[in-house]
């Protein structure tokens, strides 16, 4: 009987590469998946961040227009008027929007 001969499988350089490629992609992309994913986080951190001060710059805002509102009311610059001595004519106001 003749005993079969093994024949070795000779894998060509090109196979290696791209057998090297493969490894290092499957190595790489949960890295790079967890990395993006934490940068992610980071960045929605900063937008909810980012939200609530505009959310307390848009309160400040508000409150503020209303103080410019009750100051520059007609009520308020009558007694102004009256406190310096002066006389009212609405002839004479000119609104500046």
């Amino acid at each position: 009987m003749k005993k079969q001969k093994k024949k070795k499988l000779k894998i060509s350089r090109f196979e290696k590469v791209l057998y090297i490629v493969a490894i290092v992609l499957l190595l790489i992309a949960p890295i790079s998946i967890v990395f993006t994913k934490s940068t992610l986080s980071e960045i929605n951190f900063e937008v909810e961040k980012l939200k609530k001060e505009i959310a307390s710059r848009e309160k400040t805002n508000e409150s503020l227009e209303m103080k410019i509102n009750e100051l520059a009311s007609l009520d308020n610059i009558k007694d102004v008027i009256k406190k310096e001595g002066l006389t009212y004519n609405n002839d004479n106001i000119k609104n500046i929007d």
